[in-house]
């Protein structure tokens, strides 16, 4: 298996030299180019088709947001997974509805980014943990306050709804499972069942999907 070709867009250079020396060090990784803006970022992503853009939000001109749904539309096997400072889950949740399949802290350990890019390489969704937290009480609190979504009502179970929950909280298909003491293949089957009712192709979907309408709830 080839290795996972990152792109790196940041408008500062310092920072962009340290994650491609840490980058360029793994040995199932390399940094496929370089750029310090949304626009330069979108151009670099249709001429070298990296796996993964990690994407920086605030930066001059076009955005990190606005670059991440332009790089989904002119890319859509590329994966895009935000770097930022911003510890706020309304960028969080921005860079979902534009199609983020992550969203990672830049004071977070070396490790975490380095776990963060192959979770969104293998096409899964990556959640800082401080912030999914903070989302799903930001959802319980619209939705008691009486917000409304699009909830399909009856036509998701009640494991269903704890599948999707916790998939969308960030946890792993082994990690649900040893939640709700269901075998891996189990999880995968709700997993697709969900997409399936739901018109939806990923997990990011899904996020987005339990994010929107306001199905995430407390265990």
């Amino acid at each position: 298996m080839g290795r996972i070709r990152v792109l790196l867009v940041d408008d500062h250079a310092v920072l962009r030299a340290g994650l491609r020396m840490l980058i360029n060090a793994q040995p199932d990784m390399e940094v496929a180019g370089e750029a310090a803006s949304g626009e330069e970022g979108l151009r670099l992503a249709q001429e070298r088709a990296p796996d993964v853009v990690l994407m920086d939000i605030t930066m001059p001109g076009a955005g990190g947001i606005d670059a991440t749904a332009q790089i989904r539309r002119a890319c859509p096997r590329v994966r895009v997974l935000a770097l930022t400072m911003h510890d706020d889950p309304a960028y969080l949740r921005s860079v979902l509805a534009a199609g983020g399949s992550g969203y990672v802290l830049k004071r977070a350990a070396d490790t975490e980014l380095l776990s963060a890019i192959r979770i969104t390489h293998r096409g899964e969704t990556y959640l800082a943990p401080s912030l999914a937290g903070a989302v799903v009480q930001e959802v319980l609190g619209r939705k008691a306050r009486g917000g409304r979504g699009e909830v399909p009502g009856d036509s998701l179970s009640e494991r269903e709804r704890e599948v999707l929950c916790l998939i969308a909280q960030g946890h792993t298909n082994q990690q649900v499972a040893d939640r709700l003491c269901l075998s891996v293949k189990t999880v995968e089957t709700y997993r697709a069942r969900l997409m399936e009712k739901l018109g939806l192709k990923s997990r990011a979907d899904l996020v987005r999907y339990a994010l929107s309408t306001g199905l995430l709830r407390s265990r």
